[in-house]
């Protein structure tokens, strides 16, 4: 009986000992990690019918080279990015307002008047504007645009200038300027336009999508695309115009070109 309670109390004094050796022990555990820097996410703004450059896939998300090309440049800078879709004539308020933060959408860097509301990131393509018609149409370049003919082109745009330009010189019957140029497309296949105004790779990229459209003539208004922020975020910009050179000189910027253009 003695012999059994010594057993017990002798078992019970080395758990005590146990307890209180690893309590003792845990400063040799690895130290718990600090916490991450908090990695600032920016808020981008796109027209998203202005393939490849702003477009969406088959489940509804942004997609583009300019989505692409911006993701790039944030993992290179070390912040996040969201996109969202709106008309294209509110992206300058928008971001000017500070609404949001980036304009990621295709747009003329070389524009005096957007010029006085964003300030534009360094430019990474060059583009041009083209008529577009349906195959069988007799029109094969802008000057055989006629007073009987209707011409459309995306708000905001100068694509959009050139038809009121060409309205206003009485070489057309009337611009239609609308929200998107997937509407204007459509308004072109059914007839209710005759020709629409469009950036070259836009252009391209619906006819490789839908049959029935063509470019006509030569590259019209050639202009530089760039990325735009409120005209005093200037470290938003350096971050941009720093991750854009890397992209330039390390390949990503050839290899997005040759997924979104082939």
């Amino acid at each position: 009986m003695k012999t059994t309670k010594k057993l017990m109390t002798l078992i019970m004094v080395i758990a005590m000992l146990a307890m209180i050796f690893s309590g003792c022990g845990s400063s040799s555990e690895p130290a718990a990690e600090e916490p991450a820097a908090d990695v600032p996410t920016y808020h981008c703004i796109t027209e998203a019918s202005f393939p490849p450059f702003d477009t969406t896939d088959e489940d509804g998300n942004i997609v583009g080279f300019d989505m692409d090309l911006m993701n790039a440049i944030a993992e290179d800078q070390g912040f996040k990015v969201d996109y969202t879709d709106m008309v294209f004539d509110s992206l300058i308020p928008s971001v000017e307002s500070h609404q949001y933060d980036i304009i990621t959408a295709g747009m003329n860097a070389e524009d005096p008047e957007r010029q006085k509301h964003v300030s534009f990131s360094d430019t990474y393509y060059d583009s041009a504007l083209m008529v577009v018609v349906k195959e069988d149409s007799t029109v094969t370049s802008v000057d055989d645009l006629t007073t009987d003919m209707i011409v459309a082109s995306q708000v905001g745009t100068t694509g959009a200038d050139m038809c009121n330009s060409l309205a206003d010189e009485k070489k057309i019957k009337s611009a239609t300027i609308i929200d998107a140029f997937s509407d204007c497309m459509l308004q072109l296949k059914n007839g209710d336009v005759q020709a629409v105004i469009i950036d070259k790779p836009v252009a391209q990229a619906y006819i490789n999508k839908i049959e029935g459209f063509k470019m006509v003539g030569e590259p019209m208004n050639a202009e530089a695309y760039g990325f735009a922020v409120a005209k005093d975020n200037t470290e938003l910009l350096e971050k941009i115009n720093a991750g854009l050179k890397n992209m330039m000189e390390n390949g990503t910027y050839d290899k997005l070109l040759e997924k979104w253009f082939n």
